[in-house]
C-alpha cells in the first residue's frame, strides 16, 4: 500500500482529543496555506479560514455545537466561512490580482470578468451562496487529505449552528458566514475510535470502471 492510502487508512474523525497537546505554529502553517491552495470555481475563491487557538471561546462554542467536546478539546479550530458579499468590485478585485501576479492584459481578461459579472448579477442571492458553499467543502476536502498527510487529527463537523459561531466570532462584520468547522489536533490515547475499522462500500459497489 502506498504512503498516501496508509495516511488516508490511519485517519478518522477523532471524537476525543489529547486537550495537553498543542499543534505547532509550522504545522497550522501548513494548513493555512492548503487552505489558500485549495481549487475553487473561476478561481474566485469565496471562502475564507478562521484558526481559532483560544480555549476560552473554543469552550464557549461548546453548546452551539451540539455539545460537542471536540472543539473544546481540540489544539485549534479551524472555521472555514464564506464570503456574503460576491459583488462587481469582489470579482473586479479578483482579476485585478490576476492581472498583477501574471500580467495578462486587458484585453484578454475583459471578455471572461464581463461574463463573469453578468453571470453572478442574474444569480439570485441563495445561489451564489450555495455556490460558494460547494467551495467550502472543497477546501474542507483538501485540509482533511493534508491533514492525513502530515498526520494531524481532525474531525470534519456540520452539526453547529452557525448564526451562534457567527455571533460570537463577530463574523458578520467581516461580511463572512460559517459553514463547516475542523477542530485539529493529537487525538487522545483513550478514544476507542482510533482503533476501529472503517466501514465502507466495496470498491465494487462505490466504483463503476468505463473502458
Amino acid at each position: 500500500m502506498s504512503d498516501s492510502l496508509e495516511r488516508l487508512e490511519w485517519r478518522y474523525a477523532v471524537k476525543k482529543f489529547d486537550s495537553e497537546a498543542m499543534l505547532s505554529e509550522e504545522q497550522i502553517d501548513r494548513l493555512i496555506r492548503a487552505f489558500n491552495l485549495t481549487a475553487t470555481s473561476y478561481g474566485l475563491q469565496p471562502i475564507r479560514l478562521v484558526v481559532l487557538k483560544n480555549k476560552e471561546i473554543q469552550q464557549a462554542l461548546v453548546p452551539s455545537t451540539y455539545g460537542q467536546k471536540q472543539v473544546a478539546q481540540a489544539s485549534h479550530v479551524l472555521v472555514i466561512c464564506i464570503e456574503t458579499r460576491i459583488d462587481k468590485e469582489y470579482i473586479t478585485q479578483y482579476f485585478e490580482r490576476v492581472k498583477t501576479i501574471r500580467g495578462t492584459s486587458e484585453q484578454i481578461l475583459t471578455p471572461f470578468k464581463n461574463e463573469l459579472l453578468e453571470n453572478f448579477e442574474e444569480k439570485h442571492t441563495e445561489e451564489i451562496r450555495q455556490w460558494a458553499t460547494n467551495q467550502a467543502y472543497l477546501a474542507l476536502g483538501n485540509l482533511l487529505t493534508v491533514c492525513a498527510m502530515e498526520k494531524i487529527d481532525a474531525c470534519p463537523m456540520e452539526g453547529f449552528v452557525p448564526a451562534a459561531y457567527d455571533e460570537l466570532l463577530d463574523l458578520k462584520s467581516r461580511d463572512l458566514s460559517s459553514v463547516l468547522v475542523l477542530p485539529v489536533g493529537i487525538r487522545a490515547k483513550d478514544d476507542i475510535f482510533s482503533s476501529m475499522k472503517k466501514v465502507r462500500r466495496d470498491l465494487r459497489e462505490s466504483v463503476i470502471q468505463i473502458k
